[in-house]
């Protein structure tokens, strides 16, 4: 997943970044307020997780920015105000959930992993992807590429529009199966390997690049 970290607390932010790269995350991190909302509106993030207390727009504010120009990413709010008061005030700015300091970094995981599969990484795809000649229209859910519309089913975009969204990152099979399919989703199964050939045949076999990689042992990935 792709994540910005927003803390103006040193220590803790370098622990919150180290841990969560571990895990295979691509990891963004900004200090103050406005760096963060500049970023935000830059870049596609599956997960934002923002604290209350930062320089220049505190995290409320980028709440309620971010949602009047319809930008949904999934927020979690980190807050040292663990009162009722400031949790409601977070989630009617626009956050989809908070955790109050001091926190144990296993539940900050889950819950990241929990606002991942609930926005489905793909709920409201607002954007266009392009990698190299292959562009992808979230909003349309329609593919090109060298300028030839390629006809998938819901299945094989919703697939790709994952892979595409994390450009660059070795996905595992039974991380594809949690966010395109189900969490409960038998793991034994093969669909992963049937549906990335499916969209071989579609997105690579007919042009000279090979977008989708194999990495033996460790899953897939697609990139330049």
């Amino acid at each position: 997943m792709k994540l910005l970290v927003v803390e103006d607390e040193p220590n803790l932010l370098s622990v919150i970044r180290k841990g969560l790269s571990e895990n295979n995350n691509e990891v963004s991190v900004a200090m103050d307020g406005r760096t963060a909302l500049e970023m935000i509106q830059e870049h596609n993030f599956d997960v934002v997780i923002l604290d209350i207390m930062i320089p220049e727009i505190n995290g409320i504010e980028i709440c309620r920015r971010l949602r009047a120009s319809k930008n949904f990413v999934p927020i979690l709010l980190l807050t040292a105000l663990g009162t009722t008061e400031n949790v409601v005030t977070g989630l009617n700015a626009g956050a989809d959930d908070y955790m109050a300091k001091p926190f144990k970094f296993t539940e900050l995981e889950a819950r990241i992993s929990a606002l991942a599969r609930r926005a489905n990484l793909d709920n409201k795809p607002n954007d266009i992807i392009e990698i190299e000649d292959l562009e992808i229209d979230g909003r349309s859910k329609s593919v090109k590429r060298n300028g030839d519309n390629i006809v998938l089913t819901a299945k094989e975009f919703k697939l790709l529009y994952y892979l595409a969204k994390n450009s660059g990152m070795i996905l595992s099979r039974e991380k594809i199966l949690d966010n395109v399919w189900d969490i409960n989703f038998d793991m034994n199964t093969n669909v992963v390997d049937v549906y990335i050939n499916y969209l071989r045949k579609k997105i690579d076999k007919p042009y000279q690049t090979n977008l989708i990689q194999t990495i033996k042992g460790l899953g897939y990935v697609i990139k330049p």
